[in-house]
């Protein structure tokens, strides 16, 4: 089929009023056209630059939100782990505490004049327990025992576990110890004579005691090995139950050696 010359839309026709027109005319036409075309398009970035900086603060803007939900996350994990192992943190410190207790230091209450002045009622100790453990007690040692008077009592498990925390942080004193000053040791003898204390017939030195003692004449009495006689520092008649009312100790009853009077701040200091 031969295309009709005189079809404006046929391909590659020429119009004849084309051949009058000049070369820059047609191809100002051609441009104009083009140019409707293109304006129907997208508009292009004026600078590429510009596009490219944009796009990187939008990474970089995701990129702190991603590390901010992490960051976030990382803290409400953080905060049930804690939670979760708050009940093992407390079961921990409760052993760590009775393994010092039992094995290491203790506080103790002060709950009788019996000591005074050296220690007076309110006042707390701190008691070593493994001062005796390679060694012996020494005269002038200040020492929490076994109340060889004290006679066990049932009590309920609340009751023991509230008896056990006062212990343990020194604010009351347990019924089934004591705490005195030791006078002479296995071998030695001892005796009262005219208010003064007489050890192997040598009188002792004792710059703790009050002018106002007052003690009946007592022994002589040897003293067994392995034990110890002790004393209240307060020696007025009756102002302490101590080894002239109930003998030498044992020393396997010895819970420690007191070493340092750590309340009142007032009356800090070593023993």
């Amino acid at each position: 089929m031969t295309a009709d010359p005189h079809d404006p839309q046929a391909e590659g026709a020429s119009r004849p009023e084309d051949a009058a027109r000049s070369p820059e005319e047609m191809a100002d036409d051609i441009a104009g056209g083009v140019i409707d075309d293109l304006s129907r398009l997208p508009a292009a970035p004026a600078d590429p630059f510009e596009a490219t900086t944009d796009a990187a603060e939008t990474k970089e803007a995701l990129g702190r939100l991603r590390a901010d939900a992490t960051e976030r996350g990382e803290r409400q994990d953080a905060t049930r782990s804690f939670w979760r192992e708050l009940p093992i943190l407390v079961i921990v410190a409760l052993i760590v505490a009775v393994l010092i207790k039992t094995f290491l230091v203790q506080a103790f209450y002060i709950p009788s004049g019996s000591m005074e002045e050296t220690l007076l009622i309110g006042d707390r100790v701190m008691v070593n327990k493994l001062s005796y453990v390679f060694g012996n007690p020494d005269r002038g040692d200040v020492i929490v025992f076994d109340n060889p008077s004290h006679e066990g009592s049932s009590e309920s498990l609340l009751g023991a576990l509230v008896r056990h925390v006062g212990e343990s942080l020194g604010i009351s004193s347990p019924d089934s110890a004591l705490i005195k000053r030791v006078i002479a040791t296995g071998g030695e003898t001892i005796e009262i004579v005219d208010n003064q204390v007489l050890v192997n017939g040598v009188a002792i030195d004792e710059p703790y005691i009050g002018d106002n003692a007052n003690m009946p004449k007592f022994g002589p009495l040897e003293v067994p090995e392995g034990y110890v006689f002790v004393m209240g520092d307060n020696r007025t008649r009756g102002g302490s139950h101590d080894s002239r009312a109930f003998g030498p100790i044992p020393e396997d009853d010895i819970i420690g050696r007191a070493f340092v009077r750590v309340w009142p701040p007032s009356r800090w200091g070593g023993l």
